[in-house]
């Protein structure tokens, strides 16, 4: 496999890392700040215009472990390729380049599932 096509394959990685993550965000953590903040009634809103929220928030221990997982496996494959770019200085730049957003993608979506675990699993115990 050549070099583009791997990192093609790690910066496709990062976005459902992302994604997934997000979806992590989306299920606990907006819930539970919106109704922290007395917004109740929003989220009975848009739980019943977007009823997939509830199917998020019912199987979220899947989702936290699938993204977590992809979060690992994402931070394997960045640290394992670390530092393999091409010696040719045009496209050694733009590798690293890509690796440098592919870190930050991954730390995004790092802060992200955290927060929401924070939310779904630590707020209600340490309240």
């Amino acid at each position: 496999m050549t070099n583009a096509r791997k990192q093609s394959a790690r910066t496709g990685l990062s976005w459902l890392t992302l994604f997934a993550s997000t979806g992590t965000l989306l299920c606990c953590a907006l819930a539970i700040l919106l109704v922290s903040l007395g917004l109740g009634a929003t989220v009975a809103a848009i739980t019943s215009s977007f009823p997939v929220f509830i199917t998020l928030s019912q199987y979220k221990v899947w989702i936290f472990t699938l993204s977590g997982g992809l979060l690992a496996s994402t931070a394997w494959l960045m640290w394992r390729s670390q530092g393999q770019c091409p010696v040719e200085p045009s496209v050694s730049e733009l590798c690293q380049r890509a690796q440098g957003v592919n870190r930050r993608i991954w730390l995004f979506a790092v802060v992200i599932w955290v927060s929401g675990f924070f939310a779904a699993y630590l707020a209600l115990p340490i309240q």
